[in-house]
């Protein structure tokens, strides 16, 4: 298994499959439509320039709320397990479906503030969907 498939298994498991919700939480926040499944955009972040790094996160948080993203994890504690140790930060931001969160990466008002992260940071990011039903979700 590769050290990224390891590190997205590990992180959005937990995450996706055994967080404790109520069937009323569930209704409420599931997404518009039949079986669309929501998706999460992981970031693992290296900060090189602390302050520069800041000006990105006060410049990204805003887009990232107005397409709908809600931090699951953001810079907590990481505790490797086996394989490449992850970045210093990493962060999963959950968006109602795969086309919400592929419309914030590739807006106009992300892509404007993507190289503040550049700048100021080693990252690697991309985006996993999750499983619509996860109970039939084939492993």
């Amino acid at each position: 298994m590769t050290r990224s498939n390891t590190f997205a298994l590990a992180l959005l498991l937990p995450v996706v499959a055994c967080s404790p919700v109520s069937q009323p939480e569930v209704a409420a926040n599931a997404p518009a439509g039949p079986n669309i499944a929501k998706a999460y955009v992981v970031a693992e972040i290296n900060v090189t320039d602390l302050e520069a790094y800041r000006q990105y996160v006060q410049a990204a948080f805003p887009v990232i709320e107005s397409y709908g993203g809600r931090f699951l994890t953001r810079g907590g504690t990481t505790v490797h397990i086996e394989g490449l140790p992850p970045a210093e930060r990493v962060m999963i931001i959950e968006f109602e479906s795969l086309d919400r969160a592929k419309e914030f990466e590739y807006s106009q008002a992300y892509r404007d503030i993507a190289p503040l992260r550049h700048q100021a940071a080693e990252s690697r990011l991309f985006i996993i969907e999750g499983a619509a039903d996860v109970a039939s979700a084939a492993p």
